[in-house]
């Protein structure tokens, strides 16, 4: 790693990766106690570092110019780093679980696109509590990594996201899925066997931070909607609403929260659906209720936009393309579709065409593989 060596004059002794994630289904009902089912991809942050002792963490980033420094001593004076800020939150939260944070320099080589959707966040976080907890030489559980990791980016950071990011960055498996309950973190591995067909996913390369973005506004309204619809039903979370749930109690709900909630509610239903039809090698249904979820998101919870739309839209008018949604916090990001494996470069090439012409600048487009979650190698 010559990046490493040249900034901080030795060589890089080991590497940590945790990966991004794509949501094949369940958006934005992680934090209303919905189940969701994501995996961990092949783009990943990397994380290589050496061991030095001491008191001051140095960071550096690829594609960044200087070195980040944090003293282990003060970790809670880094909440206004615009880079950095995750990593001194994990380290702060390790900390105060008795984790000794350990001097060390560290280079990050983020391969997960910045604000695409596929969580960066999510994967610099969690390699970061392992990269902490290998050096301080302390055995850890991934699933309790992945709860300190988004503590540290809802209370450290001030994002207001839910666990499922950081779960499927810390738990995934190769060829799998993994259907999470958010209420109870229970899970299920279900292998991921399309057939003849792949995953493409796209970048609409239109920049977003979930910070500045409606995000935390939508967690208010399903919020308010929960605590209306709890005077007459006995619920803890909205994703233990059935449709029929709803029907009775969408009328005590304001318009807008009330379309909230149905997005919700429908969600929830869909990944049960369509964890059925891939169980059942059902595909074709799988890739309609992925249209259908994107026209939730689109009509109902409103995180769409029209670069969103766009590029899902274009991509279903493909003959090829069974299914297209938006995946992610929303507002700009990526989509997912499933394609035919013998037709996916023509898909390509006529989405791009096609997206282009819609909004005036091209999308991105990534080869995807599920893989483990996170990884730790001597180098």
């Amino acid at each position: 790693m010559h990046e490493f060596e040249r900034i901080f004059g030795a060589k890089a002794e080991d590497l940590f990766t945790a990966g991004g994630r794509v949501n094949i289904i369940g958006e934005h009902v992680d934090y209303c106690g919905g189940k969701v089912f994501p995996a961990a991809l092949n783009l990943r942050c990397n994380v290589y570092g050496k061991k030095r002792g001491g008191n001051t963490v140095r960071m550096a980033f690829k594609g960044i110019d200087g070195v980040v420094e944090i003293d282990t001593r003060n970790l809670d004076n880094y909440r206004h780093l615009k880079i950095g800020n995750y990593q001194a939150g994990v380290a702060y939260f390790l900390q105060k679980q008795g984790v000794e944070i350990v001097g060390c320099d560290l280079y990050y080589d983020c391969t997960v696109p910045f604000g695409s959707g596929l969580s960066s966040s999510a994967a610099i976080e969690v390699a970061t509590a392992v990269t902490f907890c290998e050096y301080a030489g302390v055995p850890y559980d991934k699933v309790e990594l992945a709860k300190l990791s988004q503590k540290a980016e809802n209370e450290y950071a001030g994002v207001n996201c839910g666990i499922m990011d950081q779960f499927a960055s810390a738990m995934g498996k190769k060829d799998h899925a993994v259907l999470l309950d958010c209420a109870t973190l229970s899970y299920e591995y279900v292998p991921l066997e399309l057939g003849k067909y792949a995953m493409v996913v796209a970048n609409c390369n239109k920049p977003h931070s979930l910070v500045e973005s409606k995000y935390n506004e939508r967690r208010g309204e399903v919020e308010q909607a929960l605590q209306i619809i709890r005077k007459v039903k006995n619920i803890t979370c909205l994703a233990e609403l059935t449709l029929q749930d709803f029907e009775e109690v969408k009328d005590l709900l304001p318009e807008v929260i009330a379309k909230r909630c149905q997005h919700v509610v429908g969600e929830c239903d869909r990944v049960q659906r369509a964890v059925s039809a891939l169980k059942k090698g059902d595909i074709p249904t799988l890739g309609a209720l992925l249209n259908a979820s994107h026209a939730s998101l689109r009509d109902l919870y409103e995180v769409t936009g029209k670069e969103l739309d766009a590029l899902s839209g274009v991509a279903r008018e493909h003959p090829a393309c069974l299914g297209s949604r938006m995946i992610g916090g929303g507002f700009g990001g990526c989509t997912i579709s499933i394609v035919e494996k013998s037709a996916v470069q023509e898909f390509i090439r006529y989405v791009d065409e096609g997206y282009e012409k819609a909004v005036g600048y091209k999308a991105s487009f990534y080869e995807t593989s599920i893989e483990d979650g996170v990884t730790v190698t001597k180098l």
